[in-house]
């Protein structure tokens, strides 16, 4: 057996009234890849930024090769020799990969305080070739894919190497939740070459990863590590009824709601709608009530169409039609007095303001309707705000939550935050959401699924955009099919189901 690179004894972490971590004990071993696995909240991702020097530990202790470490920050966490992959990426987009690679570290690049760029290049060139990356140095990190984006991540984690006489401890909290089948591939194809030359410790909500790339794992729930299990002594039926404390039924599915059993009527039509270089000529009916999936892979064009149709992106051509009437949407303002919410897909980025509590983001779109004279009705606010916090079941509810930090909140939380946000003081007419299941375990995905089925029973209409074609094809009462910017394929509401492989034999 490998002896053990890094060892957590009874590590205690609380925010508020929420205890994150409960007496957590764990190992890693030599190049070993450990995964953690558990429900949305369990305690995965705070286990990770203590580890990282993101937040300090109330108690316990992290001995890493035999010596007690105790890291305050970010640079300690790296001096030591344990760097971490964050689910929301944490690359500078206006400045280059090579800058990116060795922020903090330019030492031997730098000359009198001015950057030498054939040696910076060189030096981040080297840090790429590890993980087989063709991805150029000096290119602008906003310039690439976000699959792009996760290769210099890692390559910026492997330069620990350079700096420290041991192999790294890498941590990965969810690299893979933002990408498609084939950048999937990639990244667990480079966490399969890491074992050759660090230990890595992997959270996943996709249990099929796991059991790919992980030698062992741990779950955890409710902020306790409950189980370990080796690699090939679990099926993933095991691990859900570890995580959710309770077996998966078929009964958990999306389709809690009734599907309409007649056509309403259209609310929004969108005519031969063109971006350059993103989408052209699209067009199609939405009716009210009614979810419609778009699929697409990379480049497809269904994400910048969304933008779109929030104002967020504004189209070269073509029209709007919501409930009849032309509309223009020149800026996001322009669609939530319409009735339009966007749900986006990086939730932290774009979703939630973190800094902020829970109260503030469920009604920073809404405080106009929330004045009384000059004044926002706070008494009015925290009815509506506890209210919703009850229906959503946003855990845990306690009389503190609505002044709990956005960013305290785990993943299925935050995505119900950013649902309940466009529907705190009405009924919008349109929701668009852009992979709204992203990131989530199956309890947290199951209830976000129903939730999107008794949205679209109430009368809303949906724009879905899903992570997996069966995620899509249960949600969905119509699909729409993107390729390379252009429509390929529509399957009505009407008719036979559509099938997943009906789909993908129009996105490729």
């Amino acid at each position: 057996m490998n002896k053990t690179v890094l060892r957590v004894e009874g590590l205690r972490k609380q925010f508020g009234g929420t205890r994150a971590l409960d007496d957590v004990s764990i190992e890693l071993r030599e190049r070993e890849v450990l995964g953690v696995v558990g429900a949305n909240g369990a305690g995965k991702s705070t286990l990770l930024k203590v580890l990282a020097g993101q937040c300090r530990a109330d108690g316990g202790r992290i001995v890493l090769r035999g010596r007690p470490i105790s890291p305050r920050s970010g640079a300690d966490a790296n001096d030591a020799g344990i760097g971490m992959v964050f689910q929301e990426q944490s690359l500078l987009p206006n400045v280059s990969v090579a800058e990116n690679i060795l922020l903090g570290h330019e030492d031997a690049a730098l000359h009198a305080g001015f950057y030498h760029w054939r040696t910076l290049n060189a030096l981040a060139a080297r840090q790429l070739a590890k993980l087989g990356c063709s991805i150029a140095p000096a290119a602008r990190t906003d310039s690439l894919s976000f699959a792009e984006r996760q290769m210099v991540e890692l390559a910026k984690v492997l330069a620990i190497e350079e700096r420290t006489q041991h192999e790294p401890v890498i941590l990965l909290d969810e690299p893979t939740s933002m990408l498609d089948a084939g950048q999937i591939e990639t990244v667990l194809t480079q966490i399969e070459r890491l074992r050759g030359r660090a230990s890595v410790v992997f959270v996943s909500h996709r249990l099929d990863e796991v059991m790919r790339v992980c030698d062992r794992l741990y779950v955890m729930s409710d902020g306790c590590c409950v189980a370990q299990r080796e690699r090939g002594s679990y099926q993933v039926a095991d691990l859900q009824q570890l995580m959710l404390g309770r077996a998966v039924n078929a009964e958990d599915g999306p389709r809690a709601a009734p599907l309409p059993t007649s056509r309403s009527a259209v609310m929004l039509s969108v005519r031969a709608l063109s971006r350059a270089r993103n989408y052209h000529a699209v067009s199609f009916d939405l009716h009210a009530g009614e979810v419609l999936g778009l699929a697409g892979g990379a480049g497809s064009g269904c994400e910048s169409l969304c933008r779109s149709l929030f104002g967020a992106e504004a189209p070269d051509s073509g029209e709007i039609v919501l409930d009849g009437k032309p509309v223009r949407l020149n800026e996001p303002a322009d669609a939530v007095r319409l009735g339009i919410g966007y749900v986006p897909a990086e939730r932290r980025l774009e979703g939630i303001v973190a800094g902020l509590s829970v109260r503030e983001n469920l009604t920073l779109a809404h405080l106009e309707g929330l004045r009384r004279g000059p004044f926002i009705d706070l008494a009015r606010e925290r009815e509506l705000v506890s209210g919703w916090i009850d229906r959503l079941r946003i855990k845990p509810t306690t009389p503190e939550m609505p002044e709990t930090p956005a960013h305290h909140l785990s993943g299925g939380n935050q995505q119900k935050l950013v649902l309940a946000k466009w529907l705190i003081t009405g009924q919008p007419k349109l929701l668009i959401l852009d992979h709204p299941l992203r990131g989530l375990d199956v309890g947290a995905k199951t209830e976000i699924m129903r939730l999107i089925r008794e949205l679209a029973g109430s009368g809303i209409g949906i724009l879905l955009i899903a992570d997996t074609l069966d995620e899509l094809v249960a949600l969905s009462d119509a699909v729409l099919v993107m390729k390379d910017g252009g429509v390929s394929g529509r399957f009505p509401a009407t008719g036979t189901p559509v099938s997943e492989l009906q789909i993908l034999e129009r996105m490729v």
